[in-house]
């Protein structure tokens, strides 16, 4: 098997990726391999150590000789990275801290839903941020471990965040449609191509997991509005499985007396800072978003209604390219750094 030269490491961040089989390990990997800033010391998966990384991520062939290897492999010291990503499931990120002693002066980016909420947000001497850099950037540039926000949270919270500040927030409804990938990589009966294809399913009515999150960031935006209203707050949230593989539309509607002139204001002052997030006066698409880090919004206005329109790549803004997007923050260089990606519009 040909195995391709690897220069010397001239970069100034080192990271460890932990879980880097599934989807958004994947990405890590497929970004960080052209990060101009960030060097790929180690990628683990306890299931396919010893396996080269391209035998599971098969576009990588010819692009990497790093191979998996087990968190008990000699070879392994967390202590050689600056950054640590934990690409792990929900309840074992915390369970992989416990059983591992990592250096303080390491970095942690953990983008399973262990340490989002302010309750959840502490472990030992580790304090996490929440990792929205639209609400925590000045948080974020100085933290030293950030809880990524969940993808559904990350396409809500984009396009409510502007209302909120401006205190505007009331009851409101959304709904949003994800792809086959925000379910992860093991099958389900719900993810086979045989059961997505040509169909649709709503799920987790009302109650979805991203929810407390959501309260939480417009919360801190609008303090009228209760940190954790899961059961009978202002939002009323119904996500569906779509038929396609990546991506997540959002869209959510209320009462507003505001004119669309001064809401457009609003979102463009809003958003004007943040090199992800944009509004577009015309109708927006999935497909502009997929492949990318950015966020899509579109506002429209009937009457006195106000519908909010918000696109993400849940495997990037909603996932991965969000967390290199806070260790760019976090490390001092310029955030859009290995994030500039070439969308697949057609």
């Amino acid at each position: 098997m040909r195995v391709l030269f690897q220069p010397a490491n001239k970069m100034k961040i080192n990271a460890g990726i932990v879980g880097g089989a599934g989807y958004t390990g994947g990405e890590l990997v497929r970004i960080l391999l052209n990060h101009p800033e960030c060097q790929v010391q180690f990628v683990l998966s306890q299931s396919n150590a010893g396996k080269y990384v391209f035998e599971i991520h098969t576009d990588l062939e010819g692009d990497t000789a790093l191979k998996f290897t087990s968190p008990s492999d000699d070879a392994v010291n967390f202590d050689d990275v600056d950054v640590l990503f934990l690409c792990v499931g929900h309840d074992e990120a915390i369970r992989f801290m416990e059983n591992n002693i990592i250096d303080g002066k390491v970095k942690i980016i953990d983008l399973s839903q262990d340490f989002r909420l302010i309750e959840w947000s502490s472990f030992n001497e580790r304090k996490f941020i929440y990792g929205l850099p639209e609400l925590n950037k000045k948080q974020i540039l100085t933290a030293a471990n950030i809880a990524n926000p969940g993808c559904f949270a990350t396409a809500l919270q984009l396009g409510l965040l502007p209302l909120a500040k401006a205190g505007v927030l009331k009851e409101l409804y959304s709904t949003g449609i994800t792809g086959s990938t925000g379910a992860g990589q093991s099958l389900s009966p719900t993810s086979h191509f045989s059961w997505r294809s040509n169909n649709i399913q709503a799920y987790k009515s009302l109650k979805h997991q991203h929810l407390h999150e959501v309260y939480q960031s417009l919360h801190q935006l609008q303090k009228n509005i209760p940190a954790d209203s899961f059961e009978d707050g202002i939002l009323s949230f119904v996500p569906w499985r779509g038929d396609f593989t990546r991506g997540i539309f959002v869209t959510s509607q209320l009462a507003c007396d505001i004119e669309i002139h001064e809401l457009e204001k609003l979102y463009d002052d809003y958003y004007a800072d943040h090199p992800f997030t944009f509004l577009s006066k015309k109708p927006i698409a999935l497909k502009q978003v997929l492949n990318t880090n950015k966020c899509m919004i579109q506002l429209e206005k009937a009457g006195k209604k106000l519908v909010i329109h918000s696109a993400i790549d849940n495997l990037l803004k909603g996932a991965s390219g969000q967390a290199i997007q806070n260790m760019n923050l976090m490390f001092g260089i310029e955030e859009t750094s290995g994030l500039k990606l070439k969308g697949s519009f057609f």
